[in-house]
């Protein structure tokens, strides 16, 4: 059942965002492939609903996979908001990155390439940050195996969505 859910969120991930583009010999396809105006750039009211149908299949993998009573799934599911939300302004610090990259693709000079690998990593520092403040929250209102068992599908099924929206974006050198 499990594995089925992830296999069901892999294939989602690649519906909603599409398959890999990203080829390493051919610098031309790398770059129509987000080119900045091109019919595959997404409208910020595009990425919203993005985000917004992530969200929603986020929440229904949890649900699936993580097995709760009553009495911990009505302490949990509001936790899990208040966790979401302040997920989503990484998220959206990360999607603005993205925006940037998209939109300075091929004009980009070397400080402002190191400056977006710098921001980049911030937002995964505090991704990190988050988790980790909230295991001892989570950790309040589900037993131990339960709350590890969420981070394992949290951070699954981040890492299935960063790979697929990373693998969308060419590489900086092929801007040359």
């Amino acid at each position: 059942m499990k594995k089925n859910t992830i296999a069901i969120l892999a294939f989602i991930g690649m519906c909603v965002l599409g398959t890999p583009r990203v080829v390493a010999q051919d610098p031309s396809s790398q770059s129509a492939a987000a080119a900045p105006g091109s019919a595959e750039a997404f409208t910020n009211q595009q990425f919203a609903l993005l985000l917004k149908d992530i969200r929603s299949i986020k929440k229904q993998i949890i649900a699936a996979n993580l097995t709760l009573t009553d009495s911990e799934a009505t302490k949990f599911w509001p936790v899990y908001e208040q966790y979401s939300a302040e997920f989503a302004g990484i998220n959206d610090v990360r999607a603005a990155l993205v925006k940037e990259y998209s939109e300075e693709y091929g004009t980009q000079t070397d400080e402002q390439a190191d400056s977006l690998v710098r921001r980049w990593l911030d937002v995964d520092i505090a991704a990190a940050q988050l988790r980790q403040k909230y295991v001892p929250i989570f950790r309040k209102v589900l037993p131990g195996k339960k709350a590890a068992t969420f981070f394992q599908l949290d951070r699954r099924i981040s890492m299935m969505i960063d790979v697929q929206l990373t693998s969308q974006l060419p590489l900086m050198q092929s801007q040359n």
